[in-house]
């Protein structure tokens, strides 16, 4: 009889989030940007001259669109490259954790130049995944094989820790105030990084083998997960300890990318409902944005004021939500 009634209730579900995607789609403005095929974007980060960057994974280059036009440009980034992260740093630059390279490469869009910087020698591959600059300038991250580091672009310093319970370091991000946290996919919590002695101080979400996979920090320093195992969206509170969750709505979610936005908005993507959906912390009420085909697997998140962008990387496109768009 469950599994009957699970039958007949997910229609209704199916129902409640295309009614909810219509919504979503009247109150933003949406642009979908097709890549060069076989892109598989990974991250999207906007950059500061008003373009957009992705990490085209399968084709290991860094793509720059100008989202106006459409039009794109494919930077390559050496031999074996299969870039994960991209983000803009402090400089201006995008900052790229390239698992192929095993190695942290920096592109300077005024120069149209690259920097490479390996890890330290004796490593061993990394799985390099995704990285985050602290409030001293500091760039930290992470490593799926089990890792986590810092690179001080100022002296070419770089140092690599082992995590806490091996394999399993991705998503990483910092506070307004420059504390630095990260998920580990695989072990299942969340970490806060001293920031002198490097040692990551282990926090554990409350539902065991959650699969905490990214981290963002709102403009209160309280920190959002995005629980793939779980299916939940979560929120750590550094200053009391505290932690809330929310299921994401529909028939089997896995929560893989997070993102708050400048108004305090977070911005989870769903594998299992082929959706982002954007979460109100007030009304705590999702609203869902569909892919723009089956299977588009946004693996993250990233924006500035008033836009959301998004990398479909199962259909090589990005895709843009405006929301400052008048109703």
């Amino acid at each position: 009889m469950a599994g009957i009634r699970a039958l007949l209730l997910w229609p209704m579900l199916w129902l409640l989030t295309a009614l909810a995607s219509v919504e979503a789609l009247a109150a933003g403005d949406v642009r979908v940007y097709p890549l060069p095929a076989g892109s598989r974007p990974h991250d999207v980060a906007p950059a500061p001259d008003g373009k957009v960057w992705y990490t085209g994974q399968r084709r290991g280059v860094l793509g720059i669109l100008e989202p106006e036009s459409g039009a794109v440009k494919e930077v390559p980034l050496g031999d074996n490259s299969a870039p994960h992260g991209v983000i803009q740093g402090p400089d201006g630059a995008a900052w790229i954790t390239d698992g192929g390279q095993n190695a942290i490469v920096r592109y300077d869009p005024v120069a149209d130049s690259i920097q490479l910087f390996p890890l330290p020698v004796g490593q061993g591959w990394a799985n390099l995944n995704t990285a985050t600059f602290d409030g001293d300038g500091m760039l930290w991250f992470t490593g799926q094989s089990g890792i986590y580091g810092r690179f001080d672009p100022a002296s070419g310093g770089m140092t690599v820790w082992q995590a806490p319970r091996g394999y399993g370091p991705y998503g990483i991000a910092t506070t307004p105030d420059g504390e630095v946290f990260y998920a580990s996919l695989a072990g299942s919590y969340i970490a806060h990084i001293d920031p002198v002695s490097g040692t990551a101080e282990l926090i554990e979400p409350p539902r065991p083998d959650q699969g905490a996979r990214r981290v963002w920090s709102d403009s209160r320093g309280h920190i959002w997960v995005s629980e793939w195992n779980s299916g939940y969206l979560s929120r750590y509170v550094p200053q009391t300890g505290q932690w809330r969750g929310w299921k994401l709505p529909g028939h089997s979610p896995h929560a893989y990318a997070v993102y708050v936005d400048e108004r305090d908005v977070v911005w989870v993507s769903d594998f299992g409902a082929n959706a982002v959906l954007s979460f109100e912390p007030a009304s705590e009420s999702f609203t869902a944005y569909p892919g723009s085909a089956p299977g588009a697997n946004v693996r993250q998140i990233l924006g500035r004021p008033g836009e959301v962008w998004l990398p479909e990387s199962g259909l090589d496109r990005l895709m843009r939500i405006r929301t400052n768009v008048q109703k």
